[in-house]
């Protein structure tokens, strides 16, 4: 279980947060709690209703994200599996909870652009993951919006925007 006194977002993210990210903090703790504890996702809810930061996210999205992931575990699971180097159980909790939370977002919130999913996916995995996770999140990501997103990316420009030529 994680203590509501301890759970904080890090320290070296000081100043403005909006409250999606706030969100999908939360979402990633609760995802990373039933991925070692278990329980079910509501009582993971009400229980991260209690975190000192609660307050300024948004709950509701919160929420979204947590019981959504954990309701099509199965499926996002069989997504990003074929984009994985080794089985998602060989994976750290973290960074797995974050490609199951950007999956989730890439299916289920088409009203997001797909760069902003991955961009704060990395941003969780910088600040919650490994050394290198985020790049590894990055690389299975991008993947994954070719398979989910193919239409929208045919319209966003590439990573070069500044070194385009005309």
């Amino acid at each position: 279980m994680i203590a509501t006194d301890a759970v904080s977002p890090p320290a070296r993210h000081k100043g403005y947060k909006n409250r999606r990210r706030l969100s999908r903090e939360l979402a990633l703790q609760g995802i990373y709690q039933w991925r070692l504890a278990g329980g079910n996702a509501r009582d993971i809810d009400l229980q991260l209703q209690q975190v000192n930061f609660y307050s300024r996210a948004d709950g509701s999205y919160f929420s979204d994200l947590l019981q959504g992931v954990l309701e099509h575990i199965h499926t996002l699971e069989a997504q990003i599996q074929p984009h994985l180097d080794r089985q998602l159980s060989e994976l750290s909790p973290v960074e797995c909870s974050i490609l199951l939370i950007g999956t989730y977002e890439m299916v289920h919130h088409l009203e997001i652009p797909c760069r902003a999913i991955i961009n704060e996916a990395i941003e969780l995995a910088k600040s919650y993951g490994g050394t290198d996770g985020h790049k590894y999140v990055n690389g299975v990501l991008d993947k994954l919006a070719i398979q989910l997103r193919a239409t929208e990316l045919q319209y966003v420009p590439t990573r070069n925007r500044g070194t385009r030529k005309t």
